[in-house]
């Protein structure tokens, strides 16, 4: 069921409590997959300066399962709101601001299990002349170097069973914004498969936008690590290692070009190396490559990295 708009909201206390405990279990339940622990990563930023705060940031390198994996919890404060938090809302331009949220990226050893995004805040400002307002974003999204099917499917039903609850219209609004969102303009390609992405969100209530906000975090770990365990033993050679590198080049375009995150982060005056941590390893970029007809690694670019309507094709 919908949680009532008019019920009452989350302090900021029920929301850093939710999101702390967030990022330790994803971080836990990795590590373990992984066999390696995350170290952190503990940091503040005194009052006085552009941005005050503090975070943890969590990062497993050279593991067997994460080739690099972060996740990474922030809280501050700034005394007015950037460019890319205020280009959907001109009337806090300028207005003091509190954001909170847990951002991950974990990009895989294995090429056939596909790097994962997810991000779930919370961020108010108040306005000079206005109440305090307060709003949700985030989502989580997949994006495979071999694409396999019943893993798309998989990830998908997930994202839906999670938001259902909330509202029967939020996945297939929520899906379309992702695939819009999480797609390289200048290359007129999609970064992955998608998932679901949300942001300015308050529709539901502080209460009830804060309860959908946490089935988007819970709902990360069945999503993917499930595919993860699944995958990470497939056999590959040089051929899939080069073909990953390559195609985690377009994830660095994406998040230096168009991610709205990393550019509120940097604008902010955020923390650059926790900011920067969604960075793969290892990448490379080929002039002007195509894969060849019939591999492996076409069949990505025509059967994967276009807009699907995963669930409603497995169902037919």
């Amino acid at each position: 069921m919908t949680t009532s708009a008019s019920a009452p909201g989350p302090s900021n206390d029920d929301v850093l409590a939710y999101l702390t405990g967030l990022q330790e279990r994803i971080c836990a339940a990795a590590g373990a997959a992984d066999g390696s622990s995350f170290i952190t990563d503990a940091w503040e930023r005194p009052p006085g300066g552009k941005l005050e705060g503090r975070g943890i940031t969590r990062v497993l390198e050279g593991g067997g399962l994460l080739e690099r994996g972060g996740c990474a919890f922030s809280q501050v404060r700034g005394t007015a709101l950037p460019p890319s938090a205020t280009q959907h809302r001109p009337e806090l331009a300028g207005a003091p601001f509190e954001a909170m949220g847990v951002s991950l990226v974990f990009h895989p050893r294995n090429p056939h299990v596909p790097t994962a995004h997810m991000n779930v805040r919370m961020l108010s400002a108040k306005p000079a002349n206005g109440e305090t307002v307060r709003w949700f974003g985030g989502g989580l999204d997949l994006t495979p170097y071999y694409g396999i099917e019943e893993d798309a499917v998989h990830f998908h039903r997930t994202c839906a069973d999670a938001l259902a609850p909330h509202g029967e219209q939020l996945y297939p609004r929520f899906k379309s914004w992702c695939d819009e969102y999480f797609f390289l303009k200048h290359r007129n390609e999609p970064r992955g498969v998608g998932g679901i992405f949300f942001d300015d969100f308050s529709e539901l209530g502080a209460a009830g936008s804060f309860a959908m906000l946490k089935s988007v975090g819970d709902c990360f770990l069945p999503a993917w690590l499930t595919i993860a365990e699944k995958r990470r033993d497939m056999p590959y050679g040089e051929r899939e290692r080069e073909f990953q590198a390559y195609r985690r080049g377009r994830y660095v375009e994406f998040n230096l070009v168009w991610d709205r995150g990393t550019l509120f982060g940097l604008q902010s005056g955020g923390r650059a190396e926790s900011i920067l941590m969604s960075m793969p390893p290892t990448v490379n970029w080929r002039y002007s490559w195509a894969p060849e007809p019939g591999t492996p690694e076409a069949k990505l670019y025509s059967d994967f990295l276009r807009p699907r309507d995963w669930l409603g094709e497995a169902a037919a």
